[in-house]
């Protein structure tokens, strides 16, 4: 009961801080005179106080603080709800809004402070990269991190967004588990506005550079598959003892496609470059790799090669 028939003061117990709880002593002949009302509202804190309650509602909003509140744009009003509901079933985000166009952005970012957004490139009234240029050039978003989200694999196109201050670049369609595992990366990390050497943003723009300039095109679905096997090989480098049995399977989950259309597609986009690439940089890459009696690389031997090149310039860098 809130008035026991014992002793004659009732203790309760409050937090004078975020660590130390302490007793409040009142006498109960003063409590017997409040209204009902008042009364209404003790016997609500004393079942709350009862059945711990309380301290449960402490420790939520506690949490709260030291979540990472992410912000997502995207013109897909479908994608941003499926982004926000698998985010917020997490402990680790609160997501603080969502929006559907660039201007919806900035006037979002007038008012709140997200520490991460998600931010797609094509949309209406201002696209991503009108986004990241009015950044540029205010005091928006000072200490935000943005993620961008295409489905074009422009090697151009992710430069500039890493020159505008981007901190990683991901293709769509995306894995919502690997989405989340990123921005925990993003919010751990210090905030420049440059990508750092060896972060996943560096990588995944080096591995787009050199394929570039060795002329695999970027239109092909092997395009694509060949880029994310050698990140995977680059971060594991123990995949190229298993390329059939682990690398393809992985490759094609992300791309929710089979191993053997990873395969295929890889094959082609290796003979498109060999035969209408950039011939002097293939030679150099793989004079000393190919026999001259096979005319190209295979599958493994292109991957390894290009993931072996970029592995050895990370590390000097």
């Amino acid at each position: 009961m809130l008035f026991p028939k014992v002793n004659s003061t009732i203790k309760f117990y409050y937090f004078s801080d975020r660590k130390t709880v302490k007793p409040l002593t009142i006498q109960k002949k003063y409590l017997e005179k409040i209204t009902d009302k008042i009364k209404g509202i003790c016997y609500f804190l004393e079942n709350i106080i009862n059945t711990g309650k309380i301290l449960q509602l402490r420790e939520e909003l506690f949490a709260m603080e030291d979540s990472i509140r992410v912000f997502i744009v995207d013109d897909n009003k479908g994608f941003c709800s499926m982004v926000k509901e698998y985010l917020s079933a997490q402990e680790s985000f609160d997501v603080i809004g969502t929006a559907h166009n660039g201007q919806e952005c900035l006037e979002f970012l007038e008012n709140e402070k997200p520490d991460i957004m998600i931010l797609d490139l094509i949309m209406p009234h201002l696209d991503g990269i009108g986004v990241m240029e009015e950044l540029n050039n205010s005091d928006l978003g000072q200490d935000l991190k943005v993620i961008i989200l295409t489905a074009f694999g422009q090697e151009e196109l992710a430069q500039k967004m890493a020159a505008l201050g981007a901190k990683y670049y991901i293709m769509k369609p995306i894995d919502l588990t690997k989405l989340g595992a990123r921005i925990k990366q993003l919010a751990n990390t210090s905030n420049s506005r440059s990508l750092n050497t060896g972060t996943r943003v560096d990588l995944n723009l080096k591995i787009t550079e050199i394929m570039h300039d060795l002329g695999v095109p970027a239109h092909i679905k092997g395009y694509l598959y060949l880029r994310k096997s050698i990140e995977l090989v680059i971060n594991n480098i123990n995949l190229m003892g298993a390329v059939t049995k682990e690398l393809y399977p992985a490759v094609a989950d992300h791309f929710n496609t089979t191993p053997s259309k990873v395969e295929r597609a890889i094959r082609h986009a290796i003979e498109v470059t060999w035969n209408r690439g950039n011939i002097e940089l293939l030679n150099k890459y793989f004079r000393n790799t190919i026999p001259a009696a096979s005319g190209k690389a295979t599958n493994s031997q292109f991957i390894a090669r290009i993931a072996d090149e970029l592995r050895l310039k990370l590390k000097v860098s």
